[in-house]
C-alpha cells in the first residue's frame, strides 16, 4: 500500500513538474518551437530576401539569451527566389516534414498567392506575411494571415491624396510591377482620383523577369507627367531613378515602402541623382544621427555588429527583418505555455497599440478579429541626399 501510494505521489508530480501544453501542439515541445519562412534569397527580388537573414539572426540572438519562456526558437526558411511553384513546394515540405508550428514573415505577394489556400487548409497560422497586397486583408479569406506591410491599398491612397495636395494641377505616372503589388497601387489611385483618373494618370506596366524598365520609363516621359510613382521592386525603382537622371528628366519621384530602402536603392541609384525622392516608412533610419542616442537604434546597431558584421546598415531590408524578429518574439511570449495554433492566432490579432523600438514615434500595432494588419499608418519622407527628412505626420488612408 505504501508503495502504491508512493507511486501515485510520483506520478502527481510529475503532471504538476511537467508543462501541459494545450491540445499536443503541433511543431512544439518542452524545449523547443519550429517557426517556417519562405523568402526569396535569389532571383530577381534577392534583394529583399535580407529581411529573411535578418529574421533569422534576430532568432540566434534570443535563442543565445536564453530562448522565449524556456523555449528555443527552430526557425526553418527555404530561398523560393520569388518562384511561386517554389513556395508552393517549400511550404509543403516545413508542414508535412519540418512540422513547424506557423509561418512567419514569409515575403512576396506571388509565393503567398500560391500558398495561402493550402496553409489556410491545414490550419497553420501565418503571420506577419511581408506583402501588401489588399486581398490579405480580408479576415474571411484569409482567418489565419496577418500581414507586416502597410497594404498597397493603403499606401497607394496615401500617396495619390500627397500628390493631389502638392500638385493638384500636375499629371502622374506610374511605373507598376505587372502582377498584384503593382496592380493594387493603380487600383488605389483610380479610387482616391475617380473620374480624373484618366485624364491625369499615364500608368505603364512591366514584368518582374525583364531585364530593364528604359523603355517604360521613355514612354512616361513622352506623357509628360509632373510626377513619377514606381510601384515595384528595389532594382527596378534603382533603374528607374538612374535612367529619369540620364534622360535630364525632373518629375517628382515617389517610390513604394518595398523599395524605400537606401542601401538597396538609392545607393544603387546614385544618392545624388536621387535627391527629392519621396517615399513612406514605418521605420526610423538607422542612419540618420537625430537617432543616436535612441535605444532602440542603438540596440539595432550593435546587434548588426555582432550578429550580421559586414551589414550594410543603410539597407533597411535589415531593418525590416529585425523589426519582425520583434515581433516575433513579442507573439510567441504573449502565448505563454499555450503554443496551440488556435491561440497562436489569436494573440496575433489580439496587438494592442503595441510599440516597438524601432517605429517611427507615433506608429503602433494594433491588431483584432476585424482588422489583420499591424501596420496602418506610416510618414512621407524626402532624400536630401544625405539623410531622410519627414514631410508629413503619421498619416493613414482615411487621413485628409
Amino acid at each position: 500500500m505504501k508503495a502504491t501510494l508512493q507511486v501515485a505521489l510520483a506520478a502527481a508530480f510529475v503532471v504538476v513538474a511537467t508543462p501541459v501544453l494545450a491540445d499536443d501542439p503541433i511543431g512544439v515541445t518542452a524545449t523547443e518551437i519550429k517557426v517556417g519562412g519562405i523568402f526569396p534569397y535569389g532571383g530577381p527580388a534577392s534583394s529583399l530576401g535580407l529581411i529573411g537573414r535578418a529574421v533569422t539572426a534576430y532568432v540566434k540572438q534570443v535563442n543565445d539569451a536564453g530562448g522565449i519562456n524556456h523555449r528555443k526558437v527552430n526557425y526553418i526558411s527555404y530561398d523560393d527566389a520569388y518562384s511561386p511553384p517554389k513556395a508552393v513546394e517549400h511550404a509543403r515540405k516545413l508542414i508535412e516534414n519540418d512540422e513547424v508550428a506557423f509561418m512567419f514573415s514569409q515575403l512576396g505577394t506571388p509565393g503567398n498567392t500560391a500558398t495561402a489556400k493550402y496553409l489556410t487548409a491545414k490550419k497553420v497560422p501565418t503571420l506577419g506575411i511581408i506583402s501588401g497586397s489588399a486581398k490579405f486583408t480580408n479576415v474571411k479569406e484569409f482567418p489565419l494571415t496577418t500581414t507586416s506591410l502597410v497594404s498597397f491599398d493603403t499606401e497607394g491612397k496615401i500617396y495619390a491624396k500627397y500628390l493631389l495636395s502638392t500638385l493638384p494641377n500636375g499629371k502622374y505616372g506610374i511605373l507598376y510591377q505587372n502582377d498584384d503589388l503593382g496592380k493594387d497601387y493603380v487600383k488605389a489611385f483610380q479610387s482616391v482620383l475617380k473620374e480624373d483618373f484618366e485624364k491625369k494618370v499615364t500608368a505603364v506596366a512591366y514584368e518582374i523577369t525583364s531585364p530593364t524598365i528604359e523603355s517604360q520609363i521613355v514612354a512616361l516621359r513622352s506623357a509628360n507627367v509632373d510626377a513619377l510613382f514606381v510601384a515595384g521592386t528595389p532594382k527596378f525603382a534603382a533603374q528607374a531613378i538612374r535612367k529619369t537622371a540620364e534622360l535630364g528628366w525632373k518629375p517628382t519621384i515617389m517610390l513604394n515602402y518595398p523599395s524605400s530602402s537606401v542601401g538597396g536603392t538609392l545607393k544603387p541609384a546614385g544618392l545624388d541623382v536621387s535627391v527629392g525622392v519621396v517615399a513612406g516608412t514605418v521605420l526610423k533610419d538607422p542612419t540618420d544621427s537625430r537617432w543616436d542616442d535612441d535605444q532602440g537604434i542603438k540596440d539595432y546597431k550593435e546587434f548588426l555588429a555582432k550578429y550580421m558584421p559586414g551589414a550594410d546598415i543603410s539597407d533597411t531590408n535589415y531593418l525590416v527583418g529585425y523589426t519582425q524578429g520583434i515581433l516575433l518574439e513579442k507573439i510567441i511570449e504573449l502565448c505563454g505555455n499555450d503554443l496551440s495554433r488556435e491561440n497562436i492566432i489569436k494573440q496575433a490579432k489580439s496587438l494592442k497599440a503595441l510599440v516597438l523600438p524601432t517605429l517611427m514615434p507615433g506608429i503602433t500595432v494594433t491588431t483584432t478579429e476585424a482588422s489583420n494588419m499591424n501596420f496602418t499608418q506610416m510618414q512621407l519622407q524626402r532624400w536630401t541626399g544625405s539623410r531622410w527628412e519627414q514631410v508629413s505626420d503619421v498619416l493613414r488612408a482615411d487621413s485628409e
